[in-house]
């Protein structure tokens, strides 16, 4: 059975992987979508996607030339934004794919974000754009960001979120329940997209975010649901 099979029947089951077997899962899942994860994030958020990777910055509150890491960082998007914005980026992802699909020009390394190769306190702010519920270990997360984040440091990160309101959270279900994975199996690779809207269920709630951040070392922690609660967006300080 080839790489693209296994990762087929991974996704395809109705449970979700955990632990080790997660990692490889996602790994091979980005891996193989990289070639036209843009076009379809675009297709598939109607372009509201770049919306809030502007807002995710935006939300840094950082000076001009400060060194941020982008973890998780795909095709370079939020790099690309980050550039623009006057910071400094960093791409780091695990997944080989992505990182060569990445046109961001910022220097690039494949890394475990749960395990950085960086020292202590050596980065002024930290953004990760829709990969905390691909984690293994989303506590292990936070205390590693807490650590390579200095004093007074800041961290925005942005993900799917489950919309408060009962009636866009109907039709939000509806939409990535069923037509996200067909425009990924039009476009790209639907087991993959299948996924996708399913790994909501890997993230805690809000309240429970926000406590595990401060329990990591972050203060200020601030939770906000952006375009009704399609995703949503936390910042914090480091203390």
């Amino acid at each position: 059975m080839n790489s693209s099979s296994k990762q087929r029947r991974k996704w395809d089951r109705n449970d979700l992987p955990q632990g080790a077997e997660k990692v490889t899962a996602v790994q091979e899942m980005f891996d193989a979508i990289a070639p036209r994860y843009n076009f379809v994030n675009r297709l598939m958020t109607f372009g509201l996607d770049a919306k809030w990777r502007r807002r995710t910055i935006d939300s840094l509150r950082l000076p001009s030339g400060s060194r941020v890491l982008d973890l998780a960082s795909g095709t370079g998007d939020l790099c690309v934004q980050l550039n623009k914005s006057g910071l400094t980026a960093l791409s780091i992802d695990i997944s080989l794919g992505m990182l060569k699909a990445d046109r961001s020009g910022s220097p690039r390394s494949q890394a475990d974000i749960q395990r950085l190769p960086f020292p202590n306190a050596c980065v002024d702010g930290i953004t990760c754009g829709f990969a905390l519920r691909n984690l293994e270990n989303l506590q292990t997360f936070f205390t590693e960001i807490a650590r390579v984040t200095r004093f007074k440091g800041r961290i925005a990160l942005l993900d799917v979120s489950v919309p408060t309101n009962r009636f866009v959270r109907f039709g939000n279900s509806i939409y990535f329940g069923k037509i996200v994975p067909l425009i990924g199996g039009i476009f790209s690779d639907r087991a993959a997209y299948k996924y996708l809207p399913r790994s909501v269920a890997y993230l805690p709630k809000p309240e429970v975010i926000v406590e595990m951040l401060e329990r990591s070392g972050f203060a200020e922690v601030k939770h906000e649901q952006l375009s009704g609660g399609l995703t949503q967006l936390i910042s914090a300080t480091r203390n």
